[in-house]
């Protein structure tokens, strides 16, 4: 069963992403506007296990995690992709490092990028236009995640959570 790690931000930034996302990204009804801690990856209900105990670990030293969306950015040329950039901050991508050395399991497809999908699999014509629109927009929003969801995909794509966990720890 497919796999992955990801924080939730709070309902106002989840609403404004998803005022793009209704329109910019078919994944819009598969899962909810997040920031991807972990990669999907493959595991069995036996390695899940295993992952679920390296989180606990894992939460508890870390404190929640204050977040900035400072600013629309894409990932052209390497996809079309255009996303609400979060700010990498210490405690950010400590976070993200001592999770892929916790649950090993697959590696980094890509270098950590922290942001939040608001527009996808556009053709070259609609993401030139579409992302000279947003960036004049702009996105300026402070948040505090205090969880994280260890999630898994449906049969219909969908992805649903497995199991939270809450940052309580002091990094």
């Amino acid at each position: 069963m497919k796999y992955g790690i990801v924080a939730f931000p709070s309902k106002k930034l989840q609403d404004l992403a998803n005022t793009y996302r209704k329109r910019y990204d078919p994944h819009y009804a598969k899962i909810t506007p997040h920031i991807t801690l972990k990669d999907s990856f493959d595991a069995t209900d036996e390695d899940i296990q295993s992952i679920v105990k390296q989180l606990d670990a894992l939460v508890a030293k870390y404190a929640p995690l204050n977040i900035h969306a400072s600013r629309i950015s894409s990932f052209f040329p390497t996809t079309n992709a255009i996303y609400f950039r979060i700010e990498p901050t210490e405690q950010l991508t400590g976070f993200h490092q001592a999770l892929e050395e916790q649950v090993p399991f697959s590696g980094t497809k890509h270098v950590f990028v922290p942001h939040i999908t608001i527009a996808q699999k556009l053709k070259d014509s609609e993401h030139d236009d579409i992302f000279g629109q947003l960036r004049m927009t702009g996105v300026d929003e402070k948040d505090t995640i205090d969880r994280i969801h260890l999630l898994y995909q449906l049969e219909d794509g969908s992805w649903t959570t497995y199991e939270t966990f809450r940052l309580t720890g002091a990094e």
